[in-house]
């Protein structure tokens, strides 16, 4: 047994032994063996034994937040967003069908192929429970496919919470080379004071991300051969020489990616002027405090790793699609060899210090923030190193009322000193409630002027090319929405100016839009509930670019579920069943250039000409277990190929790179209260 396993396995026994404990436990009380001698058949329950409250916060967010129970929707479970699409396996790269530009000023190492697949700072929950809480997730799938989730929080003390959380995403893939075995871990804890003055944040993240890559079929005709009826011998570009991988936690990797991140922040306030105050129960004193001035400090050091290795070359490929830098020193690649790779490490360090003012202070979200931060940044590359300081300084205001009525935001950061001095980002929403009827109405304004991620520097080991000198990026973004909760419909829009645009061509290829262009998007999103149970929830976004414009958008991405929820008269049992059709128009969708980890743009080839994906699929909730079954890709059902009946009628991802065939998920989320 691996090491892996053998952890899996101790997590899993070790919360089953818990919830066993608890079991004989209460077995023991109700026998007369509780505590000073009580006859539990006098003790009085009350119906509270087993309850908990439990709530989170995110780490820019003073607004607590309840758990998520609904059921009808999987892709909350699952890494990757409904309107994002992979090369045909779990964990391979992946981006969004909406267009969605990078607007992140500053440092940017270049690599978001596998963005849904990590652990972030922003997205990391504090917690704060009454009781210790332990969430156990399982899904396995078609072709060794595997996720395992584990969550487990409690409070060391009323004021002080830990929390730690472990995910693994393991798949074989339906062709070779293309396996892939994700671990993610993630430590946090938050800590306040008993006089509500102070409060700090740790975080401790870790990724280390494997992904065998492939580089797509060579020929797609031999989805119809009956040469190949078995799909781990067809051939592919890259690879070819890798064994395939078919066991549950398969980590052999000849050629693919591996990428690893690890991140360590802690963030300290302090409420250095404000209001005492106090609520007053009938056996306890509990203090308040609203602060009027706060001081904070934060400080996070990160390291990246970003690593491509191909110990099986194949030189007619790389001859074809990369042979121009094979004479160019220094970024000379010998592919005659037998193996290749390529390598960009950097480490991070972040030192912030922040004072706020609230001119409210029982009203936490209404403040002004301002602060300035030094960041160091080193790299080590290939053929060289290098290592910079950036100074910048960064505002915010913020003002969600009481009553909803309005809330504002809006931030800017601007880069004094630096190799990104004078990248600067800005953004401001306004939200208000209008009516009942008509809902809340929510317009903004954000506008980026950045430096090209790194990728594009010639230092990068990644930069195939001799370099070259990009100007700034600078991107507007106007974004309006409409939400009525009343009648479950939600709409917005999405208006995006953009000029001096990177991007990849060919593979390798860096290059900029001089010129702008922009792209328009309306999105449409609406409940229906028919007859009390029958449900039809419906998404539809299009999106349509002008101007000479280098990327490609399918017209229309759309997603529609139709089901019967509910519980057939039992109260603690919640349904969800019924089918789940995504469909996005023919386009010219990017296709990937493994040995740079881009995805970069072609014009030769229009993909999804074909049918929808149509998923079939049970939610069922019992209490705290919730199990998720689901038929995946049931469009690609075939009779009479010269396969014969089966499900080969394949979708394309992107060029030469086929989605999977039927897929069969099982999954469950079994949650314990200690």
């Amino acid at each position: 047994m691996d090491k892996k396993s053998s952890i899996i396995i101790f997590f899993l026994g070790v919360a089953l032994s818990l919830h066993a404990q608890d079991d004989m436990a209460t077995k023991f009380r109700n026998r007369g063996g509780g505590s000073k001698g009580k006859d539990s058949a006098l003790q009085h329950r009350t119906g509270l034994e087993d309850s908990i409250t439990i709530n989170y916060r995110f780490l820019d967010s003073s607004r607590l937040k309840k758990l998520d129970s609904t059921i009808y929707d999987f892709t909350k479970k699952y890494p990757l967003p409904w309107n994002y699409t992979d090369l045909g396996n779990y964990g391979t790269p992946s981006h969004n069908l909406i267009f969605t530009p990078l607007m992140q000023t500053g440092w940017d190492p270049g690599f978001h192929a596998y963005d849904p697949y990590l652990f972030t700072v922003d997205e990391t929950r504090f917690y704060n429970t009454t009781r210790p809480y332990t969430e156990l997730g399982y899904l396995l799938g078609s072709k060794k496919e595997q996720y395992i989730g584990i969550i487990h929080t409690q409070n060391i003390k009323p004021n002080w919470n830990a929390a730690i959380q472990y995910r693994l995403i393991s798949s074989s893939g339906t062709f070779q080379s293309q396996n892939t075995n994700h671990n993610n871990y993630r430590f946090s804890s938050w800590y306040q004071s008993l006089n509500k003055r102070y409060q700090a944040f740790l975080i401790f993240i870790g990724n280390k991300l494997l992904a065998a890559d492939n580089g797509g079929l060579q020929n797609l005709a031999d989805l119809d051969s009956i040469t190949f009826t078995d799909r781990t011998t067809v051939p592919t570009n890259l690879g070819q020489g890798s064994p395939y991988s078919d066991g549950p936690y398969a980590t052999s990797i000849l050629t693919g990616t591996r990428y690893q991140t690890t991140t360590y922040m802690l963030r300290q306030q302090y409420d250095i002027i404000g209001k005492k105050d106090s609520i007053v129960t009938d056996s306890t004193v509990i203090p308040l405090f609203y602060p009027f001035f706060r001081a904070e400090h934060t400080i996070q050091y990160s390291t990246y790793k970003y690593n491509f290795t191909d110990n099986d070359i194949d030189s007619a490929y790389y001859a074809a699609n990369y042979n121009y830098i094979t004479s160019r020193s220094p970024y000379t690649i010998n592919f005659s060899r037998d193996s290749f790779s390529k390598q960009d490490y950097w480490r991070q360090m972040l030192n912030d210090f922040s004072l706020y003012q609230f001119p409210e202070p029982k009203n936490p979200q209404q403040f002004i923030k301002v602060g300035a931060t030094a960041e160091y940044l080193g790299g080590i590359f290939d053929s060289s190193s290098t290592s910079f300081y950036n100074f910048y300084l960064h505002a915010e205001y913020r003002n969600k009322t009481r009553n909803q009525k309005w809330d504002i935001e809006a931030n800017g950061k601007f880069y004094l000193a630096g190799i990104y001095a004078a990248n600067y980002s800005t953004y401001i929403t306004l939200r208000r409630y209008i009516s009942k009827q008509i809902g809340y109405l929510q317009v903004g304004f954000q506008n980026t002027n950045r430096t090209p991620s790194f990728v594009y520097d010639r230092a990068s080991s990644f930069s195939f090319q001799s370099g070259q000198n990009f100007n700034k990026e600078n991107i507007t973004h106007l974004f309006a929405s409409l939400d009525q909760p009343l009648h479950n419909f939600h709409l917005s829009g999405n208006y995006y100016l953009v000029n001096n645009y990177h991007y990849f061509t060919d593979y390798y290829k860096e290059n900029q839009q001089s010129s702008p262009f922009n792209v328009l998007e309306l999105t449409a999103e609406k409940k229906f509930v028919w007859h009390r149970h029958l449900v039809w929830r419906t998404s539809l976004t299009v999106q349509q670019q002008a101007g000479a414009t280098p990327v490609h958008l399918p017209a229309m991405v759309t997603r529609n579920q139709f089901s019967y929820e509910g519980n057939f008269g039992y109260k603690n049992l919640d349904l969800s069943f019924g089918l789940d059709i995504r469909y996005y128009t023919g386009y010219k969708a990017d296709n990937y250039s493994a040995p740079n980890g881009q995805f970069f743009i072609q014009n030769d080839t229009t993909i999804r000409e074909h049918l929808p994906d149509i998923t079939g699929y049970l939610n069922i909730r019992l209490r705290s277990f919730t199990a998720y079954i689901r038929a995946e890709n049931l469009n690609t059902l075939q009779v009479g190929s010269a396969n014969g009946f089966g499900f080969n009628n394949f979708n394309y991802l992107a060029p030469n790179y086929p989605d999977k065939g039927l897929q069969i998920r099982f999954g469950f989320f079994w949650s314990f209260v200690n």
